[in-house]
Formats: structure tokens, sequence, C-alpha cells
């Protein structure tokens, strides 16, 4: 693929824009739906949600990785492939269903039944459509994936604003997590324009089966390693007190997941294409991981300094103490903007078994942090959780490069420029709000501020550390790349 570079900067550009507008929605919808809800609203779904989200693993079994990972898939591969996410979406449902009393006598809350019972749909909308966005992600049409992403979101906030307003409580949250993915399987059928077939035997996925079936394993058990304090915290300290460290915890994530998603994708995508071209390949990682690091650290920086303001502008007084738990929380979002890439890095490797046994030894780490903070309440797990991470985050970076293309050099190379251009912005940036702050309002105090941090950072990471060509680089592959998205791939 000999535009393959092009086709990179292009799809990354338009994932990019798109998690712009996807960020934008996600932050817009939760700061209409907490004015309207309360915290109360919030945890019920969240209890719900903690569990179903471990069923919402085995979603596609990690068939739509395996999809894109692998060099060549014919069109039976794909159709059979469809038609297994299809019957595991329906034995996910059922057992969600099952388990709707085993949650109620949980948490001891009557009303999570029928949650339950609606969020189970979702698993067969997800399954129907994975095949048809893996499709559109091998042939690098990421601009339509994109508007999917976008349209699904905007139509699932409309939906829930409308519910809310009318009175229909906790509800209208329900409704936005079930039609989300109904509409993006809906958009992929119409985008890809692909029918499946018949399944059928022996048309040689059997290696794809069995890694997607790791890749599952290995996100079931990072999802149990960080999500676990939030069914204890439901369990022994309420569902207000779930509400607010789950909106606290959500906020810091949606950064990272847009970044992840719209970097990732592409990512991911191009570097299966070129697994076996090791020079393309540790280039391609470093530009991808610099980007993503530079960008995750002045959303950090953000979070930990203006934590009070961001709180109060987006979610409103009455979750004003979520403002600590959303400050604990801050360096995860740079953690993760760390190790998450590391996820491309392993799978287009084809390196699934490492990612697993990375994950085992993760997850009892975060745990049992967690468990030791549980008795503190919400600022005692999320102090916990921030300090688990911190400590394994060099552990973690060192096994995963170990024996690949990439060093540990390059990873702390890639992410000392942004940490000394974050570091000089957030002094100058707290040291100026010391000043002129207790005189201003939350909204025009949270601008002020994020504007020094954010052009203070640019001048030193552009200018002092010498990564303006890096990014001018990148805008001219995007201005090269020619608007052929349209004629993608015509293989699978």
């Amino acid at each position: 693929m000999q535009d393959l570079k092009e086709r990179t900067i292009r799809g990354g550009f338009a994932r990019i824009c798109a998690q712009a507008a996807n960020f934008s929605f996600r932050v817009g919808s939760l700061m209409i739906l907490a004015r309207l809800l309360g915290p109360k609203e919030f945890g019920l779904v969240g209890m719900v949600t903690a569990f179903t989200g471990i069923l919402n693993l085995f979603r596609d079994f990690g068939l739509s990785t395996a999809s894109v990972q692998r060099a060549n898939v014919t069109e039976e591969q794909m159709s059979t492939l469809l038609w297994v996410n299809i019957f595991v979406g329906a034995v996910l449902a059922l057992l969600a269903l099952i388990l709707a009393p085993a949650i109620v006598s949980f948490y001891h809350e009557p009303r999570l039944f029928g949650i339950t019972i609606v969020l189970a749909m979702g698993f067969l909308f997800n399954a129907a459509g994975v095949q048809h966005s893996a499709l559109l992600q091998r042939q690098m049409r990421f601009t339509a994936l994109s508007i999917i992403s976008v349209i699904s979101l905007a139509v699932g906030a409309l939906v829930a604003f409308s519910m809310a307003k009318l009175g229909f409580g906790y509800w209208a949250l329900v409704a936005m997590t079930v039609i989300v993915p109904l509409v993006t399987t809906i958009g992929s059928w119409v985008t890809s324009g692909w029918i499946p077939g018949l399944p059928r035997r022996r048309v040689g996925i059997r290696s794809m089966v069995r890694f997607g079936g790791t890749i599952t394993l290995n996100g079931l058990v990072t999802y149990v390693g960080y999500n676990l304090e939030k069914v204890l915290l439901g369990r022994f300290w309420g569902a207000e007190a779930i509400g607010i460290y789950g909106r606290a915890y959500q906020l810091t994530n949606i950064p990272t997941d847009n970044l992840n998603s719209a970097v990732g994708e592409v990512a991911f995508s191009a570097l299966s294409r070129v697994q076996g071209e090791p020079v393309r390949f540790r280039s391609y990682f470093l530009k991808g991981y610099s980007l993503v690091t530079g960008m995750t650290l002045p959303i950090t920086l953000a979070i930990a300094l203006f934590a009070d303001d961001l709180i109060l502008v987006i979610l409103g007084p009455k979750w004003k103490a979520a403002a600590i738990i959303f400050r604990l929380l801050a360096p995860t979002v740079l953690i993760y903007g760390m190790i998450d890439p590391l996820g491309w890095l392993l799978f287009s490797l084809g390196m699934v078994g490492r990612s697993l046994k990375i994950g085992l030894v993760l997850a009892p780490i975060v745990i049992t942090g967690c468990v030791l903070g549980l008795p503190y309440g919400p600022k005692g797990v999320a102090f916990a959780y921030s300090a688990a991470m911190t400590l394994w985050l060099v552990p973690h970076i060192a096994w995963c490069v170990h024996g690949t293309m990439i060093s540990l050099r390059d990873i702390f190379v890639a992410v000392s420029r942004p940490l000394i251009s974050g570091t000089v912005a957030a002094v100058i940036a707290f040291g100026l709000q010391l000043v002129y702050g207790p005189s201003m309002a939350p909204l025009p105090r949270l601008v002020l501020g994020s504007t020094i941090l954010l052009v203070v950072y640019l001048v030193m990471l552009l200018y002092v550390m010498g990564q303006k060509e890096f990014y001018l680089q990148l805008l001219r592959g995007f201005k090269k790349s020619t608007p052929v998205e349209e004629t993608a791939l015509a293989s699978l």
C-alpha cells in the first residue's frame, strides 16, 4: 500500500476531528444531564453497568480486532465471524437477564431489575455491527467511522435530554446507553454496504477465534482490575457515593478514551499493515505515541490544577464533592495515555499472550490498592487507585516493549519533551492563578487558567523542545493526501 502513510495521517486527522466533536457531545451531554438528574440516578445506572460492563467485554469476543490485525481476510471468514458475534451477543443478553435478580440482591435495590433487563438489549445491537465496523477500519475509512460515531452519540444524547426533561429520571441514562450502539450498528451496515452470507465451516477462523479469545480474556482481567472499586463503592457506600465517584472517574476517562480511540484505531490498522517492516513499524509507533502523550499531558495538568472550577462548570454546584476525587484521579489520565498505546504495539505484533500476562499482574495490584482505600470512602479509593497505577507504570512499559523494536529509552525520550514542557507550564499557570484567582468567578478563571497553561505548554513543546517540525510533518502529510477515502481498499 504505497499511500499508507498518507492514509494513516488523513485517517488520524479525521478521527481526531471526530473525537473532538465526540468529546464536546459527551461533556455537553454530561453538563446537561448532571443538572437534570442527581447523583443517585447516575449511581443506579452505574451499579448495573459495573456488572454488565464485564459481559460487554465479550460482545465481539475480540473478533473485530482479529479481523483488522490479519493481513488477509476472506468474505467467508467475515460472514462466519459475524454470525459468531451475533450468537455471543444473544448469549450475553440471556446472561444479563439471568443475572438481574442477583444484581438486585447484591445491592439491595429493586429498581436495578428493570435497568438490567433493558441494558441487556445492547449486547445484541453491538454484536450485529462489529464486523461491519471492522471492515470499515480495515479499509481505513476513518472519516465514515467518525461520522457514524458522532451521529450515534448525538442521537443518544438528544433522546436522553428529552426523557430527563419529561421526568423519566434514570431511564434517560438507560435509553442513551442502548440507543448509541443501535444507531452505530445501523450506520455501519448502511455505510459499508456489505451483506454477510451464511456461516460456513472450515473457513480458517480457528486461529482468529483463538486470537480474539485471548484479547477478550485480557480485557476481562483488565476491566475487573480497573472497575471493581465501583462495585465495592456501590455495595458498601451506596448509590450516591458511586454516582459522585463515577462522574469524576468518567470525566478523567473522557479525554483518554477519545484520544486513544482517535489515534488508536488508525495506529493499530497502520501498524498491522507494516508489522513485517521493523523500521517503518518503529517510526509509526513512536510518532503515534508522541502524539498521544503530547496531547494527554496538558489535560492531566488542567484537571490537577483546576479541578474545583471544572466540576462547578461542567457538573454544577450539587456535584461539588466530586472535585477532590477528580483531582486525586488526575494522574491516571497521563498514565493511561502512556500505557494504552502499548496495546497497539502488542496487538499489532500478535503478542496477545504477553498482554494477558501483564493484565494478570496488574489487576491484583490495582484491586489491592482500592480495597485498602475502601474504608475511607470515594476519596480513599481514588487516592489508592492513582497510587497503584503510578507505581506500576514503569514496570508495565518495560514489560510491554521487552524484545520488540521499541526500547524503554525510546519511550522515555518520547515522554520527556512533553513532561518538561508541562512542568514549566503548570508552574507558571499555578503561580499566576494565585495572583488573579481569588478575584474571579469560576468560569472566567477556568478559561484564563487553561489558556495560560496551553499557550505556555505549546511554546515550550514546539519551540523550546524543538517539536515544531514533528507536528508540521503531520500537517504536511495530511495536505499531501488526496480525498480518496471512498476508493479505499477494494479487498477485505
